[in-house]
């Protein structure tokens, strides 16, 4: 009896948080299904994170020449590889919608987030593509309450198509963060300092540019360090401002990590302060390894977070700046806070977002039988 066969769209397979999830995701499905990842751009950088004995092939990405010609050379893909399902991930696959509905396959397409050019207002053209795209029978996964508004109210998603379902890790893989000396040591970074520590793929929607800001203006009184993991087009700007007066050698730039365990075990705080977000993985990963969090009030950002964080989100707003300083001057203060934070971080973590109730989940849209007990 063959493998289910399924083929994921996405616009690019670069380590950021759809990309992640899915491989998490071939991992639990195991050996019995099959997948083909086409990468819209051609990049397939989070193969690297694949574990050996999955299948998983790479078709070639579609030509570059217009809507309708990408839709068509999607659509004559599609048609050789003959699926079970075509799963697509966010805006930049809205063309494998198409081409696969052309074909009469089933769908399931997934909405993470927005671009940067989208974190303040929606752009008119994509919000009808998605009314126009995910109508009728397809499928649709969101990862935040806030997500789920948007495609109900804006993209006009029928419920019952409608799903939500939020990231999960396995808490019981994070150790609790006590600083980690022999990683610091290696770094560079005092076991005394106060370490804020940022994780992701380095674009401008990540502000770790404000970040940086708000680590500069409580420096003067505190002995703290960022520790940025992640690369991408941002990083260039990010050494730039590592290497002003006030943050000389308090930045540590260490490049993307496929496992980013013991880095977590060296901060103190987690800072996720972007333009927008919606469910972050490495926020989850964060509140298990017990940190608390400064971050920017986008996306299910403060309802992923228990009550006693809420001094510690700020709004975007004029005052945005300012906010996350006097935050994080707290944070430097009291070990105790920061503790007790973390603690409370730990147990929301596991009660609400764990692994397996999200792999099952995307079992079940997929086609997939349930995992046996």
């Amino acid at each position: 009896m063959p493998l289910p066969h399924l083929v994921h769209v996405f616009s690019t397979f670069v380590p950021a948080g759809p990309q992640v999830r899915t491989v998490r995701l071939f991992e639990a499905y195991g050996a019995s299904v099959r997948h083909t990842v086409i990468a819209m751009d051609g990049r397939t950088d989070a193969r690297a994170l694949l574990a050996p004995g999955l299948h998983v092939e790479f078709a070639p990405p579609p030509p570059k020449a217009g809507s309708l010609a990408t839709l068509l050379r999607l659509r004559k893909e599609l048609a050789r590889l003959a699926p079970d399902r075509v799963l697509t991930y966010n805006f930049g696959a809205i063309d494998g919608v198409l081409a696969a509905r052309s074909l009469g396959l089933p769908v399931v397409h997934h909405e993470d987030g927005f671009l940067p050019d989208e974190a303040r207002g929606f752009k008119r053209r994509r919000i009808w593509m998605r009314r126009i795209a995910l109508r009728g029978d397809v499928d649709v996964v969101v990862i935040s309450e806030n997500l789920q508004r948007i495609a109900r109210e804006l993209w006009r998603v029928p419920e019952r198509r409608l799903h939500f379902v939020p990231n999960g890790i396995e808490v019981e893989r994070f150790r609790v963060a006590e600083g980690n000396a022999a990683l610091r040591e290696r770094l560079g970074i005092p076991r005394s300092a106060l370490v804020i520590g940022a994780v992701g793929h380095l674009r401008p929607e990540k502000n770790v540019p404000r970040l940086l800001a708000a680590l500069a203006q409580v420096a003067p009184r505190f002995d703290v360090h960022a520790l940025v993991l992640g690369d991408g087009p941002e990083r260039a700007r990010i050494e730039e401002l590592a290497r002003s007066p006030a943050l000389a050698g308090r930045v540590h730039l260490v490049g993307y990590h496929s496992d980013p365990r013991e880095h977590y075990r060296a901060m103190d705080v987690f800072g996720i302060v972007s333009d927008t977000e919606q469910m972050p993985i490495a926020l989850l990963e964060a509140l298990a390894s017990g940190l608390p969090v400064l971050g920017t009030d986008v996306g299910d950002v403060r309802a992923m977070l228990p009550a006693a964080q809420g001094d510690f989100v700020a709004k975007l707003d004029d005052s945005t700046d300012a906010t996350l300083a006097a935050a994080l001057a707290r944070l430097c203060e009291s070990a105790d806070l920061r503790r007790e934070l973390g603690r409370l971080n730990r147990a929301r973590v596991a009660e609400r977002y764990s692994l397996a109730g999200m792999v099952e989940r995307h079992r079940a849209l997929a086609g997939l039988a349930p995992t046996a007990a």
